[in-house]
């Protein structure tokens, strides 16, 4: 099996270093020794912070800011699990890399327009052929509106590709951008039909990789 897992910053460093999540993490991957798993981290708290604080710079700046942020959480993870010192850059070495090992943890891998890592994961996904895409994020899925703003907002637990892209298309982007999937990433599952799910925390993941109980939403 070949998995793409987009690993949310905020559950790395929440504004602090989450070292109980990562235990729990590191020994939910270890289980599954035999898959190809591409770990793709996120920026998080610390990207947002940096991007925040270069208000009045470009788009482009600040993207390129919060693109660090994911490469120093990947390297932190990928050290964590006893991986690689040196963080793959490109789609190339990753498919180079993925041939003769089955873990490897990436950040973003360099700036496009309106591209977070959830756009890089689901990127990785489509060149691999990967089995699932999966995003773990602080929420349990997807809801039809923010829960976080609306007590009454309804969980989804399952969607279509078509219906979650429009979903994901009415947000308006911006760096840094906090949604379970950018614009970018909706668009690649969408047209190349990639099987998504969208995940909160390791019993969950561990539940789903198992093909057992977990809650979250898939969209196929």
């Amino acid at each position: 099996m070949k998995v793409v897992i987009s690993l949310g910053g905020s559950l790395i460093n929440p504004g602090r270093l989450n070292l109980a999540f990562l235990k729990e993490f590191k020994n939910v991957i270890s289980r599954f020794k035999k898959d190809k798993i591409i770990i793709v981290a996120g920026g998080g708290k610390v990207a947002r912070d940096y991007i925040d604080g270069l208000s009045n710079k470009s788009e482009k700046i600040r993207s390129l800011i919060g693109i660090q942020a994911t490469k120093l959480n990947a390297m932190l993870v990928s050290n964590f699990f006893d991986s690689y010192i040196v963080i793959p850059d490109s789609l190339s070495q990753i498919k180079y890399l993925i041939k003769k090992n089955n873990l490897i943890v990436c950040g973003a891998l360099g700036y496009e327009p309106k591209m977070t890592s959830d756009g890089t994961a689901a990127n990785i996904a489509r060149e691999i052929k990967a089995d699932y895409f999966i995003n773990i994020t602080n929420v349990k899925g997807l809801y039809d509106k923010d829960p976080r703003k609306n007590k009454n907002a309804e969980f989804i637990s399952r969607i279509n590709f078509n219906d979650f892209l429009n979903i994901v298309m009415k947000i308006k982007y911006k760096p840094g951008q906090h949604f379970v999937l950018d614009q970018t990433a909706a668009e690649i599952i969408a047209k190349y039909k990639i099987k998504t799910v969208i995940l909160k925390g390791v019993n969950n993941l561990d539940g789903f990789l198992k093909e057992k109980k977990f809650i979250g939403t898939i969209i196929d």
